[in-house]
């Protein structure tokens, strides 16, 4: 076994190895998958914002109990997200003042998140 080994020829065997081909890297491509990539979060950010105040609505139109985790938390984050829609009109239903002021919070997020999606893919230069 020992003199098999000595006679076998070993694993790497030098001068006679190929160079490795090198890789081309596409670096409009990598760019291009970057600003997407930020975009498509800054989009995602800007839904998930708007989606928060459309549950706030739901849930304060619709009456739900205000001591639930989930319709707590979603109020917690509402009134932030709502920044200064939340007490830009003051009707005298409260129900009609919340669905005014936080429906526009929530459009106003749909809206910039696309402003800057398209001014990232602008300046970033993707196209799509």
């Amino acid at each position: 076994m020992a003199e098999h080994a000595e006679e076998g020829k070993s694993d790497v065997v030098e001068g006679d190895e190929k160079p490795r081909a090198k890789r081309e890297v596409n670096w409009v491509r990598v760019k291009d998958q970057v600003v997407g990539l930020i975009a498509g979060i800054v989009r995602w950010v800007g839904l998930i914002f708007a989606l928060i105040l459309v549950l706030h609505v739901i849930f304060v139109v619709g009456g739900a109990n205000p001591d639930n985790g989930i319709v707590s938390f979603v109020s917690d984050w509402s009134d932030g997200l709502a920044l200064g829609f939340k007490d830009l009109f003051e009707p005298a239903d409260e129900k009609l003042r919340v669905l005014v002021n936080y429906g526009i919070a929530a459009i106003f997020w749909l809206v910039v998140s696309a402003i800057v999606t398209r001014i990232i893919r602008r300046i970033g230069g993707a196209t799509g």
